[in-house]
């Protein structure tokens, strides 16, 4: 077995190969960019080899500098983890010449299936169903938009070498499809080195479902299940689980035959992932092989108690496969979470600075990636994350900064503990979509199964507005609201020393409002807890081992846990709970009297501007000053962590003054144009 392992990417992933390395007791060794510095996978590591500036194109993606930290620290392989350089065949050439294993299949399978175009022929070869496309290289955006008419519209632009929603774009006319294709060979060079781009057919209401394999290089290949990973934003995957709700036992065992045929067609060795789509018929069609392992691996590994990471491992030093198909059995379910550096409320739009607070939910104790989740326990919490409380989140890299899993023997009872963990994990400092997580958790469409990868589009068409809870959920909020309410005026009253005084301060009557609902209630307390009663005469139990300044409240209100994310703000509380951001108040009688009569704030008239909606960089400016534009028409384009977003005009105008040029870097809020009247 190998004794020392460098792995050549950063965050979770390097994090999560370094915990599997030192369980096998091997010596792991981080590579860094100036951004990463004191990053949490450098701490993690036993070696860190510093590899350049912050740009990934000028470090990460550079492979003399990571030949070079190789050799420097004399590692005997190297995991590529995903991104970056895992399906660079130059980077396995480069490795195989000096004489260091790769952590991933052979040259030649990566060219053949690593490559999307290549992969595609192949698979038609092969008779395998694929998607309608135009295979060969596209030159310019006419071309794309020629091909685009033939193979007809919608139709999908991709990077031949992308991945992660990297280099992707979805055209419905013929000026999507030239924008598309611009964007998305800029996005394919900066992210891959690699811009080559193709096109095939978008199919409607699919459903994105891929197979895990695992193959050695003595002829042995088997599947491990599968993942559906239909809820996706931007053809990026953001809840994943396994095993697919949609699939039947005869489905998942065709597709998992030819995944493993397609991989041992081209000699494949380690771990991969055949991707698929899959209509309301269950027919499904090739999409692509990715040679490498997935974002979503921890479910596989929840559901089957395999590590992926050490059988890449075993099989990069030559071992067999200790497991065969017939060993292969599918326990319990598991979901995934991806948490982005991104505020929902803002289109998604990605979010840097500093984590002022970060506190995952705990993790089950007992747990290891490749301990069979059933033997963990009755419910398994698993947080895959490469970042710390006092972090910086850098604009250079993927906004992912934690995967979020759970485990539980049941679909309801995984989906169920997904939504306590989540309302538990604290992040301050940086926008999140934690909100919008909780928010999928809860849907109907979620629950059921029946989802596609055109759910966020269809169920947020307008974006994301935060969730309004059932009033059922609001009064169980506002009666733990009330009981936290009154244990933060005893504290009160004892400092300013009127309880002393044996004058009796704290009554028993409030009123609390949030989600523009009013309740009044009165609280009866004892040495346990509180009994909230409604003025409608309904009553709730509230207990609670909560404290002012906490800011996580882990209350039982019924006999039902409740959890909440609590802030303090005036006259009550900022609360977060199943995707709800709730600004609570809770006022004696007379103080809501007066609230009543109180003129509401007017928000700043910014119609007139085109502000920045995340910190990035200007990549170009579409209009002048003085010039006309229409509804829709493009404005500007502003890259952040490897995304290009093109900015449109939400109405007809003139733009009057332009503040920015490409090039310059923005913060939000930032004034790019002004229009006129």
């Amino acid at each position: 077995m190998f004794n020392k392992i460098l792995i050549a990417n950063r965050g979770e992933i390097a994090c999560r190969v370094i915990k599997t390395a030192k369980k096998m007791g091997i010596t792991t060794v981080a590579i860094y960019s100036d951004a990463d510095k004191n990053a949490l996978h450098v701490e993690m590591a036993d070696e860190a080899i510093h590899i350049g500036p912050p740009p990934a194109n000028q470090s990460y993606i550079v492979i003399d500098k990571v030949m070079a930290a190789i050799k420097e620290s004399g590692a005997q392989a190297v995991h590529p983890g995903y991104g970056f350089l895992s399906e660079n065949s130059k980077f396995a050439e480069a490795l195989e010449a000096e004489g260091v294993a790769f952590v991933g299949p052979p040259v030649g399978a990566i060219e053949s299936m690593g490559d999307k175009i290549t992969s595609k022929k192949i698979a038609q070869d092969a008779n395998v169903s694929t998607v309608p496309g135009y295979m060969g290289l596209i030159e310019d955006a006419e071309e794309a938009v020629k091909i685009s008419n033939e193979v007809g519209y919608p139709v999908m632009i991709k990077a031949s070498a992308g991945g992660g929603g990297k280099g992707m774009r979805i055209a419905w006319n013929d000026d999507e499809a030239r924008e598309g294709f611009q964007s998305s060979k800029n996005e394919a060079a900066n992210s891959f080195g690699d811009d080559r781009i193709f096109i095939e057919k978008f199919i409607t209401q699919p459903r994105h479902i891929e197979i895990q394999v695992l193959c050695d290089s003595h002829g042995n290949g088997i599947y491990l299940g599968e993942r559906e990973c239909s809820i996706q934003r931007r053809q990026q995957k953001v809840v994943e689980e396994a095993p697919s709700p949609f699939l039947d036992e005869a489905t998942r065992k065709a597709m998992g035959e030819q995944a493993v045929a397609l991989a041992q067609a081209v000699g494949y060795a380690s771990a991969g992932t055949v991707e698929f789509i899959v209509d309301g018929q269950k027919n499904f069609y090739f999409l692509e092989m990715n040679t490498r392992l997935q974002v979503e691996h921890p479910v596989t590994e929840l559901i089957t108690g395999v590590d992926l990471v050490e059988q890449m491992i075993r099989v990069a030093n030559g071992e067999k496969l200790s497991i065969t198909q017939d060993d292969v059995t599918l326990t319990g379910w598991a979901i995934e979470n991806r948490l982005y550096a991104e505020d929902p409320y803002r289109g998604f739009l990605p979010s840097i600075g500093r984590l002022t607070r970060y506190r995952p939910p705990a993790e089950t104790a007992a747990y290891t990636p490749g301990v069979a989740a059933g033997d963990a326990g009755d419910v398994v919490v698993r947080n895959d994350t490469g970042v710390y409380e006092g972090g910086e989140i850098s604009m250079y890299y993927d906004p992912m900064i934690a995967k979020l899993c759970t485990w539980a023997p049941t679909r309801e009872t995984a989906i169920e503990a997904m939504r306590v963990a989540l309302d538990s994990f604290e992040v301050e400092g940086i926008g999140h979509n934690l909100p919008f997580l909780s928010a999928v958790m809860d849907h109907p469409i979620f629950i059921k199964g029946d989802m596609t990868t055109a759910f966020i589009e269809e169920q947020y068409p307008d974006g994301f507005v935060g969730v309004a809870l059932p009033d059922e959920d609001l009064k169980r909020i506002a009666a733990a609201s009330a009981a936290m309410n009154r244990v933060a005026e005893i504290r009160r009253a004892r400092v300013s020393g009127r309880l002393d005084n044996h004058e009796r301060k704290v009554g028993d009557a409030w009123n609390v409002t949030l989600q523009d609902t009013s309740f009044d209630v009165t609280i009866a307390a004892d040495k346990v807890g509180a009994t909230v009663t409604f003025d409608d005469g309904t009553a709730m139990r509230v207990s609670g081992n909560w404290t002012p300044g906490d800011q996580l409240a882990n209350m039982m209100v019924d006999d039902t846990p409740l959890v909440m994310k609590v802030g303090k703000v005036s006259g009550g509380f900022r609360v977060r709970s199943r995707g709800a951001d709730l600004t609570v108040h809770v006022r004696t009688p007379r103080q809501a009297e007066l609230a009543r009569k109180m003129p509401v704030k007017v928000a700043p008239d910014t119609s007139k501007l085109l502000l920045c909606p995340m910190p990035g960089l200007i990549v170009k400016v579409d209009v002048e000053e003085g010039q006309e534009v229409q509804e829709g028409q493009a404005l500007c384009t502003v890259e952040a962590m490897k995304m290009e977003n093109i900015l449109r005009a939400e109405r007809k105008g003139v733009v009057s003054k332009i503040n920015a040029v490409a090039g310059d870097s923005l913060a939000v809020d930032d004034v790019i144009m002004e229009f006129e009247g």
